[in-house]
């Protein structure tokens, strides 16, 4: 039986040996997917990794703080257009990538503001309110390149031209686990603590001398930086950012993939940004399994739309994320969990 004797093995990054293994193994797999996988494939785990990296801060605000976002594509829309627009001759790369995610946490801790006295739908509708205003905002500005969009420089950074996907893929690999590592400490610190415990009852909390303004606009501004990384990453993973690509329907993407992977766990980060992209991505190829594609095929086109499966991605995401409230309430980390459980104690 394990045992703690001292409460910092409550922020140890890998507990015991066998994490350790698993998460070594981990990296080298993760490492060999340029190797092994063509180049879309690696695009597409570029994607991923752009979703995790925005995941591991939208659940620090959802999961561990129990506030409420459907704006955070405004979030990721800011972090996009300020790392290009500051790549493009005023700063390199990172120094760009960084500052355009602290630029993203300020609009996060000013947002962060009204949930002091904002609470479940009137929280969500101002979020929502918030993404729909920086799309607006971007496309009216010549300076963002209006509707028209903009396209990012060529990547480089110390020197380096990144020019395919998998060079882009070994820098975003680094950013995610620099970034996961953070998170993870943070969750367990005193901050990830406070915010546990506004979440459970923020009377409670200030009763007990926790500073609810104070951790509430720092969870916005620290989800909003993440969000910020990410959608600067994105940028280049796309090639080309218009207003088009952050609309409301990408805030209820990212918010199901919190409830999906399951909520205040990095591992359920993880695991509900891989499926639900991968869900988003591969949905339209349903048409082509034979019998069950043809079906649908016929559903779209009569009830749902007249080009034929435009939408059927969105219908499997969100039967995905019905089952798993219905279900499995602590998500994919819940059945990652029974898994572990039923190995440990097998035969048992």
């Amino acid at each position: 039986m394990d045992k703690r004797t001292s409460y910092f093995e409550d922020i140890t990054l890998l507990k015991d040996r066998p994490v350790k293994g698993w998460s070594l193994l981990g990296l080298l797999l993760f490492g060999l997917i340029p190797f092994v996988l063509a180049e879309y494939q690696v695009f597409i785990a570029n994607l991923v990794l752009v979703n995790i990296i925005i995941i591991l801060g939208l659940n620090v605000l959802v999961g561990n703080t129990g506030q409420i976002s459907l704006g955070h594509g405004g979030f990721v829309a800011i972090g996009a257009y300020m790392t290009v627009i500051l790549d493009e001759g005023w700063l390199p790369f990172l120094p760009s990538l960084i500052l355009a995610g602290f630029v993203a946490a300020i609009f996060g801790f000013i947002l962060g503001i009204p949930s002091l006295r904002l609470e479940g739908p009137y929280l969500a509708v101002a979020t929502l309110g918030f993404g729909l205003a920086v799309t607006i905002v971007i496309g009216r500005l010549s300076f963002f390149g209006g509707h028209m969009g903009i396209m990012p420089p060529q990547l480089e950074v110390w020197g380096m031209k990144l020019t395919t996907n998998s060079h882009l893929y070994y820098l975003t690999l680094g950013i995610a686990l620099v970034l996961g590592v953070f998170a993870r400490l943070l969750i367990k610190s005193r901050i990830g603590r406070a915010f546990s415990a506004i979440r459970d009852s923020d009377i409670a909390a200030a009763s007990l001398g926790v500073n609810v303004v104070r951790y509430k606009t720092m969870s916005f501004a620290f989800s909003a930086f993440y969000a910020g990384i990410g959608g600067g990453i994105w940028a280049y993973v796309l090639g080309f950012i218009s207003p088009g690509n952050f609309t409301p329907v990408l805030s209820i993407l990212l918010l199901s993939m919190v409830v999906v992977g399951g909520l205040g766990t990095i591992t359920g980060s993880v695991l509900g940004a891989t499926v639900i992209t991968l869900l988003n991505l591969q949905g339209e190829k349903i048409q082509e399994v034979p019998l069950i594609g043809p079906f649908f095929e016929w559903v779209s086109v009569h009830y749902m739309s007249i080009s034929g499966l435009p939408n059927i991605n969105f219908v499997f995401m969100g039967l995905t994320v019905i089952l798993i409230i219905l279900f499995e309430p602590l998500g994919l980390f819940g059945i990652w969990m029974r898994i572990k459980i039923y190995f440990k104690t097998w035969p048992f």
